[in-house]
Formats: C-alpha cells, sequence, structure tokens
C-alpha cells in the first residue's frame, strides 16, 4: 500500500483537484441562479432547469478548455524536456495524457446530457408560456416585449405550440442549431472512440474525430444570442423583484414598480478555449511544418508473420529510447497519421520502425513498399513518407535507474527492441556514466519475432 500511495499518490491528487473544480463550478453556478436576485423572474418562467442548464454549461466551458491540451503532443514532449529536473512522478503524469483527455471527454459527455435535458424542459415551458399553456404568471412574464420599448424576457417571441414551437426554436435559433451540431458532433466522436473501432475501423475514429472543429466553431458562439436572460442592474435600482414579484397585475402602474428590463448574459465560452484553441493551432503547424521535411527511405524489411520494418534518415532528427514517431504516406492517404515506436537506437545512423499489417492503411502501406512483391524494390519506386516526431515516453527514463526489468508481449515489445539496442552500444563503447547496472532476465513472447533476448546485460 505504501507503495502504491508514492508511485500513485501524485495521480490521484491531480484527478480528486480536477474532480474538486468540477464540483465547485457545478455548485458556484448552481447557486448563483437559483438564489440569485436577478435571476428572480427568470425562475418564476423556467424554474429548476434554469440552475440545472447553466451549472453544467459552467462545467463544460471548464473542460473543454482541457480537453485539447493533452493532445499537443509538440507542447507536452517540450513540458517533458523541460521538466527533466524534476522526479520521475511528476513527468509521469504527462504519459498519461490519453487517459486524462478520455476522463475529461466523458466527463463532457455527463455535463452535456445534463445541460441538453433541462434546456429541453426550458424550451418546451418557454413556448407553452407563449400560447397561453402555462400559468397566469409565466404568461403574464412572456408577454413583457410585445410593445414597444419593452425589452423581452422569454426569448421565444412566435406563438407557435408544442412540439411545432420547440423544432421551430431548434432550427431558426442560433442556440439551438448550434447545440444539435455540437450535440451530434460529440455523440459521432465518443461512439467512433471505442477500442474495437480504433483498432478494427482506424478510419472512422480518425476522421471523425476531427469533427472537434466543427465542435469548437459551434461551441464558441453558442451563447451568442443571449437566450438565457436576467434583470438588469439599472432595473434592479428600480424595481425590486422580492417587493414587485407578487403585484404583476401593478407593474407599469405603481412608482415601485415599473416593467422590469431584461438583458442577456454575454457569451463566455470563447473566453475559457480560445487560449487552448490557439495552441492547438500552433501545434497543428508544427506538425505540418514537420510533415514538409524530406524523409527517405533506405532500407525496408520483411519479417514473418506480416511485420514489416522502415528503416528511415531525416535531416536534424534526434531521438531518445523508447519514443514514438507519427507516420503519414500520401500514397496510402493523404489525411492519417499513424503512431509507430522506434526501434532503433540513438546511436544509430538511421532510424527505424516496425509495422505489424492489421488494417486497411497497414495493408496499403505493405503494398505501397512492394512488400507484397516478390522481386526487389527499387528505392526510387518507395512511396514518400512524412513523419512527425519523435515524441517523449516513460521509457526514456530507463538509464536512470541501476536495475530495470522489461516486459512486453507481441508488437508492444517494439519499445523494448530500441532499449536494448542502446544498452548493447553503451556496453560495447564502454560507457562511463551509465547507471543502469542490471536489465534482470526477461523473454519477449512475441508472434512477429521482431526481438529475441534472454540473458543478464
Amino acid at each position: 500500500m505504501g507503495n502504491w500511495a508514492v508511485n500513485e499518490g501524485l495521480s490521484i491528487f491531480v484527478i480528486l483537484v480536477w474532480l474538486g473544480l468540477n464540483v465547485f463550478l457545478f455548485v458556484h453556478y448552481y447557486l448563483l441562479y437559483d438564489t440569485s436576485k436577478e435571476y428572480i423572474y427568470t425562475r418564476k418562467l423556467l424554474g429548476s432547469a434554469l440552475a440545472l442548464a447553466r451549472a453544467p454549461a459552467a462545467c463544460l466551458n471548464f473542460n473543454c478548455m482541457l480537453i485539447l491540451l493533452p493532445v499537443c503532443r509538440n507542447l507536452l514532449s517540450f513540458l517533458r524536456g523541460s521538466s527533466a529536473c524534476c522526479s520521475t512522478r511528476i513527468r509521469r503524469q504527462l504519459d498519461r495524457n490519453l487517459t486524462f483527455h478520455k476522463m475529461v471527454a466523458w466527463m463532457i459527455a455527463l455535463h452535456t446530457t445534463i445541460h441538453t435535458i433541462a434546456h429541453l424542459f426550458n424550451v418546451e415551458w418557454c413556448v407553452n408560456a407563449r400560447v397561453n399553456n402555462s400559468d397566469p404568471y409565466s404568461i403574464a412574464l412572456s408577454d413583457i416585449g410585445d410593445k414597444p420599448n419593452e425589452t423581452y424576457l422569454n426569448f421565444v417571441r412566435q406563438r407557435i405550440k408544442n412540439p411545432e414551437g420547440g423544432l421551430y426554436v431548434a432550427v431558426t435559433r442560433l442556440a439551438g442549431i448550434t447545440g444539435v451540431v455540437i450535440t451530434l458532433c460529440l455523440i459521432l466522436i465518443i461512439t467512433s472512440s471505442t477500442k474495437t473501432i480504433r483498432r478494427s475501423y482506424f478510419e472512422v475514429f480518425w476522421y471523425t474525430h476531427h469533427l472537434f472543429v466543427i465542435f469548437f466553431i459551434g461551441l464558441a458562439i453558442h451563447g451568442a444570442e443571449r437566450i438565457v436572460r436576467r434583470q438588469t442592474p439599472k432595473s434592479l435600482l428600480v424595481h425590486d423583484p422580492k417587493a414587485c414579484a407578487q403585484n404583476i397585475s401593478q407593474w407599469g402602474k405603481i412608482k415601485d414598480c415599473p416593467i422590469p428590463e431584461f438583458a442577456g448574459n454575454p457569451p463566455m465560452t470563447w473566453k475559457w478555449i480560445v487560449g487552448p484553441m490557439f495552441l492547438y493551432l500552433c501545434e497543428r503547424l508544427v506538425r505540418f511544418w514537420r510533415s514538409q521535411q524530406k524523409v527517405v527511405i533506405t532500407k525496408v524489411v520483411t519479417h514473418p508473420f506480416k511485420t514489416i520494418e522502415l528503416q528511415m534518415k531525416k535531416k536534424g532528427f534526434r531521438m531518445e529510447v523508447g519514443q514514438y514517431i507519427f507516420v503519414k504516406c500520401p500514397a496510402v492517404s493523404k489525411l492519417e497519421w499513424h503512431p509507430f515506436t522506434l526501434t532503433s537506437a540513438p546511436e544509430e545512423d538511421f532510424f527505424s520502425i516496425h509495422i505489424r499489417i492489421v488494417g486497411d492503411w497497414t495493408e496499403g502501406l505493405f503494398k505501397a513498399c512492394g512488400c507484397d512483391k516478390q522481386e526487389f524494390q527499387d528505392a526510387w519506386k518507395l512511396p514518400k513518407i512524412a513523419v512527425d516526431g519523435p515524441f517523449g515516453t516513460a521509457s526514456e527514463d530507463v538509464f536512470s535507474y541501476e536495475v530495470v526489468m522489461l516486459v512486453g508481449a507481441g508488437i508492444g515489445v517494439t519499445p523494448f527492441a530500441s532499449i536494448l539496442k542502446s544498452v548493447w552500444y553503451k556496453y560495447c563503447n564502454n560507457a562511463t556514466n551509465l547507471r543502469l547496472k542490471k536489465v534482470g532476465s526477461f523473454i519477449f513472447l512475441s508472434p512477429v519475432s521482431l526481438v529475441s533476448y534472454k540473458g543478464r546485460l
């Protein structure tokens, strides 16, 4: 238990802080909309659904701010490199970026569900109040704004009965249109991100994930119409809702209760997400710049069990053990990038990856490299390759310990090929600054036979 606390304590702390911030935002904004004086008349019209819609909206802003950061690979590599002086436990949090990305995604899905259901009730009640299918108080509040020089509280101004009225709001109001679009995008992104889809239909996962562009654009403008309205501060000075709420028939007739004025809340979501969106834009520009750099395939090796090895060279490419790269082959797909662990050692004058042929993209690369043919393939016939990376992993810290144990199976042994090669090179070169003293006995059970070491170094 003690070792677990030492190893996982920081991870648990980070998760608890994240969960705590979500709880704080939800409770704070729920109480704000459920008790604030300026929303008394809005609550009279919408009831508890007002707070239940706005509280998850605040949590959505927070989590949508976070969702892009764990997938900024170059930013994470920079932070990992700049945190070399920090403890391994701190650097380990960066290596769990995708786990955190998934947790944030599920939190977004949860709050989207609550937000959507609450607003469905809000729309129904607003539409009913406009067609006199509600309580007299809500009907009276909804009629405010029909006369000249009056500001409205109920954003529904047409008198169309449900369900046509609700559908009219969904297809004619900016909040309705963007709400439908971003919810559909979120559903497609999440359902296509399951392990089965990712492994068997990676292209589906890859392309649907890029719906995030539409998602964030819709999210940024979702609140621009300001349909959630409140009594203005100026109106509160002359019209006290606590004193006037029960005398709605006297509004505008007595001095202390003039017709209240209402205004919509200014959009806030864009302020939360503009920073991460800018960082991610820079990330994609860096990836594009790297993709334009020339990569030369120097050798293609066919291994048993339909596995190929690509040996490549790229100007200025520097790597460490256990790192990975993203590869794009325009001859197969002009948009798809796939991650592969580097199997070469930093001491070698090339970098290599091993690819097991398990899907459409890898099958296309297999054929593009001429591996389906018996005759020798000329170098000039090999396809063009774009490489992004390398990116760091926890395996980089292998030389920070005196004793290490490497355990891998199947294609998952590839990170250890780089490590073992580097250990061998350092051993042969009599490296004096090598802290690693012992690699324990290990066996790799791999059908692809990438690495077959057993022994002690």
